[in-house]
Order: C-alpha cells, then structure tokens, then sequence
C-alpha cells in the first residue's frame, strides 16, 4: 500500500520507516458506530504518550479511508473513536487525527477495544435505555402484529395532535417529535441516547440500539414512515431523521421498513367541492383540465385551441418554461437566452462568424450586442471562439460555439419553431366568454390562462401538517386506500455512506463545495 496516499510523510515518519520502527495510525471517523468516545482529555492525550512508550511514531492521517480497517498489514486500533480535533486544540497539539496499527502494541489494542465496550455497557446501564416502558407521547396501536402495525414519525406536538385524532387506533401509532433531532453523523453515541427525543424514537421502536444489540426481530413496526411538513424544514428534519435510520439501523431500511409520507400541499374547494393536490406540477394540470373547456386561445394564423388542444399548448409552454430555467440556472440571462432561441433561424457558429445583419437587428431589438472572441492555445491551430453578448446595462455574457450545438438551446429552439409553424408567429390572445385579452409573451399567455382558472375556488397552501384537521390528515396521507408513501431504500450503500458524510459530517469544505457545485440549482431557499 502506498503510505503517502493516507499520511502525512514527515521527517520523523521517514526516519520511522527508514528503520524499520512501527508507524501508529488512527482515522478520525468511527469506523463501529456503536463505540462511544472517551470522555475525558487525559484519555486522549494518553494515547500519544503510551504509542511514544512503546517505541512508536504517530502518524497524521490526511485522507480518509472509509471502512478499511487496515494500513498496510496492521490492524487500525479500537481508539479510533478520539476527538482529536476538538480536544487537541485546547491544548496546542495538530488539530488532526493520529492512529495506532502496530502488532508490538496489541495489548494497547484489546485494551482500548475492552475499554469502549465497557463504557458503551456503563452508558446503558447507567439509564439511558435501561427503562423499557414505552414513551409517554407515543399513542401505541392495539395491533402486536409487527407486519400490520404502523409508527408515524410525526413533526411537532399539533401535528401529532391531529394524527391521533385521525389514526386509526387499530394498526397506526403515532410518534411526535418536538424540533429538530440530533445530527446523529456527528453526535457521540452517549450524547445520542441521552437525547429525550432519539430515546423515544429507539424505545418505541423496540429493536435496541448499536450493531451487536439491534435486533429486528423484535421490532414493533414493519412501516416506520416519517411525516413532516412538505416545507424546508420538513425537509431537515426529515434528512435528520433519515440520517440516523441509516447509521444505526441500516439494515432496517435495507429491509424496506423506512418510508416517508407524502402529504399535500395544497387544498383547492369552492362550496361544491373539495380537492387536496401534492404539489405544483398537479396543481397547474387540476387548474388547466377545469378551464380548458371555459377559454379559447388564438393564435396569429387564427388558429384556435380549447380542450385537449389548450391543454397540449400549455404542456409545451410549460417545457419551454423548464429548458429557460436550466439556462438561467448555468447563468444565461432569461431575456439573452429567450432572444437566441426565438430567433426564426437556429443560431449557429456560421451565422455568428457571418456577423448576419438580420441575426445584429434582432439582438438589438432585444437590447444585445454582439462581439466575438478567439483565444489561441498550444493544442489547438485556430483556437477557441467565443460568442460575447453586451446589453445596454454593459453586462457580458460569454458562450463557446459549443452552447449553441447543446441539447439545451436546440430542444428549446426547436420547441418555440413548432410553436411558430403552428400560429404563424408566438402571438397570442385569450378569449373567454365575454371578454379577449393579448398576451405579452406565451409565458404571459400561460399565466392569464392559469388565473382564469383559479376565479370561484379557493387555494390554501399548508405551512404545516397542523394546519389540517384530524379528518382531512387521515383522508390524505394516512388513509391506506388515498395516501402516497415513498418506500427509502439503498441503491449503493458505499455512495450513501459517503453522501451522509459529506453534507452531514463535521467537516466544513465538502459541504461548502456541494453547495457551490449546486446553488444555481436551488428553487426553495430558506432565509
């Protein structure tokens, strides 16, 4: 094994090596997550001493390398669970992990190994799950069947007021959780299982806690199903909790006992009816199959779309609305990018180079001006070309004559010259019984279209699942026969682990970089 790929190779190390001495190593994350860590400063700061003693060097690990418990031939010591960083900063020491792996100090090994267990067996004897009494807030099911009964992880107590009202008693518990739970990535296992919250959440679950005392076959609940609120912070909670099901009950969501309801998120109703909708996408398709048959659009040519016909016409809006979207997102201004894609010719390197007087007309119209550059390299004899759009704000945008042969400009483009081929040109008006309307753009078009379609009815967006009452909680997302559960499960759990360590973990800059890989992405942010 290449040494240097895991450590850092100081002078010393080199000498170590050089000699033939024993190399200590120690990783940083926990590689058995149900060993607890020392809970004491003198603990850790023994460990370097005692390596030292015994006439070896400790080594800086750089790299983390997952659950590979070996360095070489040597086996990584029990004590890889310190907080090496937390605690050695206090103290002037590197804030970075060391690590033992030597067969001279194997008596160091077992003893660490003796010395996790016993304090993981002092935490559970000392209290923290030694109460096997179910959980005062949870509201049990009468069924003992595990197969049949159902624990509804629920956020908040109003939530949890409103599930219990609306359960049925018979086979469905509910569980309510107040705030959010304990990252469990970067919680010692003691501090987790002090918490009042997880405790719950283990205790009424019924299968133990940590590898060698999880036991599934007396798990109470085949349908754990995490119910929050179809907001952002429904969405941490839910990452939370799924964040701690993965860690300590992997193969409790391997099984597929872990799902997550799906409740709505709007209520439409007017004095004759009543309809619960699950996100924006359904509700744009409910408002337009009830309006279709109340309004007409007509085209340039005279064309007339109503029915099926309008319902097409906005479905194609509505994709041409999502290809904008992801060029604004690589961060193409709209109003640039609506301008190249409308244009009656495709726009391609030969009509940039060609300077097309029409092609500078149209751009100007839009308030853009055009320039070209090339940059010259080793590798390449003529160099790169590069399209430089100015509007009348002097921002430029730059784009390689790549952009212009990329699926996203030629599937847009050639959704707006359909469009064009069916109305003579993207001009439209609405018609309703009594009135007509010219709308601005197609996007216009679809809006007019949609709040034409909202006139007589109410849409009510839920903050939380506590706005619903027990009744319309139960019809929408408990009721077996109407509701939508989404099961969780484990595609690749090397990649999982590695996902939950990155955005969860306590390191700063993986997360910093997914969120500077992914920002333009983001369409909910929470501020």
């Amino acid at each position: 094994m290449n040494l240097e790929k895991y450590l850092s190779v100081t002078p010393e190390i080199q000498a170590a090596l050089a000699e033939g001495k024993p190399v200590v190593a120690l990783e940083s994350t926990i590689l058995s997550h149900g060993m607890p860590y020392p809970q004491n400063v003198e603990t850790a700061l023994n460990v370097e001493r005692i390596v030292r003693e015994n006439g070896a060097v400790p080594a800086i690990q750089i790299e983390h390398c997952g659950r590979q418990k070996f360095l070489g031939t040597q086996p990584i010591c029990a004590a890889s669970a310190l907080p090496w960083p937390k605690l050695w900063n206090q103290y002037g020491v590197q804030s970075v992990p060391h690590v033992l792996t030597i067969e001279e100090i194997q008596d160091i090994v077992h003893a660490f190994g003796d010395a996790a267990r016993r304090a993981k067996e002092l935490v559970r004897r000392k209290g923290a799950l030694s109460d096997n009494s179910l959980p005062g807030k949870l509201a049990d099911c009468q069924s003992k069947d595990p197969a049949e009964s159902e624990l509804f992880i629920v956020e908040g107590d109003s939530a949890g007021g409103s599930a219990k009202q609306g359960r049925n008693p018979r086979n469905q518990a509910i569980l309510p959780l107040r705030g959010k739970i304990l990252n469990t990535e970067r919680t010692r296992f003691d501090k987790m299982l002090a918490n009042k919250e997880v405790k719950a959440l283990i205790t009424a679950m019924g299968a133990g806690i940590g590898e060698e005392d999880t036991d599934l076959d007396k798990l109470r609940y085949h349908k754990i199903i995490i119910m929050t609120d179809a907001d952002v912070d429904g969405a941490h909670i839910r990452t939370l909790l799924l964040t701690f099901f993965f860690r300590q009950y992997q193969e409790m969501v391997e099984k597929g006992y872990v799902y997550i309801a799906q409740p709505p998120l709007y209520r439409v109703h007017n004095a004759r009816m009543e309809k619960f909708i699950k996100d924006d996408a359904e509700l744009n398709e409910f408002l337009l199959n009830r309006v279709s048959e109340d309004v007409t659009v007509v085209a340039a040519n005279g064309r007339e779309y109503t029915g099926s016909d309008l319902i097409r016409l906005m479905e194609t809006i509505e994709k041409i609305e999502l290809r904008v979207a992801d060029a604004e997102s690589t961060g193409m201004p709209r109003p640039l990018f609506l301008a190249l894609a409308t244009y009656p010719r495709a726009v391609d390197r030969e009509l940039l180079e060609a300077r097309d007087a029409d092609f500078l007309t149209w751009l100007e119209k839009h308030e853009y001006a055009l320039s070209l550059e090339r940059e010259h390299s080793e590798d390449e004899d003529e160099g790169r070309v590069f399209a430089v759009f100015e509007n009348t704000g002097s921002h430029h945008t730059r784009r390689g004559m790549e952009f212009f042969a990329s699926r996203l400009y030629r599937q847009t483009w050639q959704l707006f010259n359909d469009l064009r081929e069916q109305c003579g040109e993207l001009s439209f008006s609405l018609r309703r019984k009594d009135s007509s309307s010219q709308a601005g753009d197609v996007f216009d078009l679809m809006q007019m279209t949609l709040d034409e379609a909202r006139k007589g009815i109410n849409i009510q967006r839920y903050k939380g699942l506590g706005e619903m009452n027990p009744e319309q909680l139960w019809v929408t997302t408990m009721n077996p026969e109407n509701r939508v559960l989404l099961q969780v499960s484990v595609e690749d759990a090397n990649e999982a682990s590695d996902a939950f360590e990155e955005l969860m973990g306590d390191r700063v800059e993986p997360r910093r970089e997914f969120i500077e890989r992914n920002a333009l992405s983001v369409q909910d942010l929470d501020i």
